[in-house]
């Protein structure tokens, strides 16, 4: 039998630190080594136990979380998994942690904090179980500027980005490959939709975001709303799943309250079947980095309704779950670097667009 996953808790509440020894505590292959108040005695345990992974409330005296994790994915990068609030500034904070190389995050019940965090233990131990997996990146140095994005030219072809849609399911580490797929999009790129696992009160901040950093428009999906080219719909988090349709000539988002599938809502698989059934040939489908197998079935479904398929590859994932299933199904016509991933997308966009212009 393999080490127990060794995981220390940094919690400024007495009450959080014991919350999440009794449910690490609870799986059999997982120990809580120490639990620590804040950053500064962190600090000390992590030199004395050499924990595999790092529990971390985003909010604490003496050193503000966000500070810590900078310096620790700097000087000794390793798994870490931010305890988040339900607010609109824990959900900024947030999005700012996994920028610095936190690999995921969990959330704080509002009300009843011990029964709402004991409901879902299992979800945190599963997170504490892909972080263990997970490849760590390391920060970049304090004040460095972000490398620059190269972006790619128009694609000066109108029925294009009206008729072809980029369809994008990820996980956990994939708030930061969105990103980068999305960045170098031009203004008039085909429409793209987006399952991105994330709680609800996440999706807007990060919609927001994104829509500051890209060319494209990025917002929350709505329900009914024509999908249109020059815009990127990532799925409301935690209530709904996010499925494409059609109306007439175009193309609709619907939002629907069907059960969790995968254990996700929304899920990658219904996007995916959804962009199936209702694009076939002019979508393509990109499964990135993520835990589990949600997606995997549904990129296979895509590839059989003639859609171009790319899965990220292992060693640009922070997890390599959804792509690597995906690829063992069959699912992805191509495996390609994080890296390479926008630049490939755009080049199968033209080669469609090379086909309208010789019909």
């Amino acid at each position: 039998m393999s080490e127990p996953i060794k995981v220390l808790c940094v919690d400024d509440s007495a009450l959080v630190r014991s919350l999440m020894t009794e449910i690490i505590n609870a799986q059999p292959d997982m120990t809580v080594v120490a639990t620590a108040p804040d950053p500064l005695v962190a600090r000390d345990l992590i030199k004395q136990h050499n924990p595999d992974v790092l529990t971390l409330d985003v909010e604490m005296p003496r050193m503000d979380g966000l500070d810590f994790l900078e310096k620790l994915m700097r000087l000794r990068p390793m798994p870490v998994l931010m305890v988040s609030s339900l607010t609109e500034r824990g959900s900024e904070v947030t999005l700012r942690a996994l920028e610095l190389g936190a690999v995921d995050f969990v959330t704080k019940p509002r009300l009843g904090i011990r029964d709402g965090m004991l409901d879902y233990g299992e979800m945190i131990a599963d997170k504490i179980r892909g972080a263990a997996r997970a490849r760590v990146r390391s920060a970049p140095p304090k004040n460095a500027s972000p490398a620059p994005v190269e972006a790619a030219p128009m694609l000066r072809n109108p029925l294009v980005s009206t008729e072809k849609l980029i369809i994008i399911g990820a996980s956990t580490g994939g708030t930061e490959a969105i990103r980068e797929v999305l960045m170098p999009m031009p203004p008039d790129a085909p429409a793209i939709l987006i399952t991105q696992h994330m709680p609800a009160g996440f999706t807007k901040s990060f919609a927001q975001r994104l829509n500051s950093l890209c060319r494209i428009t990025v917002k929350e999906a709505e329900h009914g709303e024509r999908v249109l080219p020059g815009h990127a719909y990532i799925a409301p988090g935690g209530d709904t799943h996010l499925l494409l349709s059609r109306s007439g000539a175009n193309y609709v988002a619907l939002l629907d309250a069907a059960p969790p599938v995968n254990r996700h809502r929304p899920s990658v698989d219904v996007l995916f079947r959804s962009a199936a059934v209702h694009a076939g040939r002019n979508a393509i489908g990109v499964i990135l980095t993520g835990m589990g197998r949600d997606g995997a079935a549904g990129l296979v479904e895509m590839r059989r309704a003639g859609a171009h398929t790319f899965a990220q590859d292992e060693a640009s994932c922070i997890v390599f779950g959804m792509p690597r299933e995906a690829i063992a199904m069959g699912g992805a016509e191509e495996v390609v670097p994080l890296h390479e991933m926008a630049r490939k997308v755009l080049h199968q966009v033209a080669k469609f667009g090379d086909r309208t212009q010789r019909v």
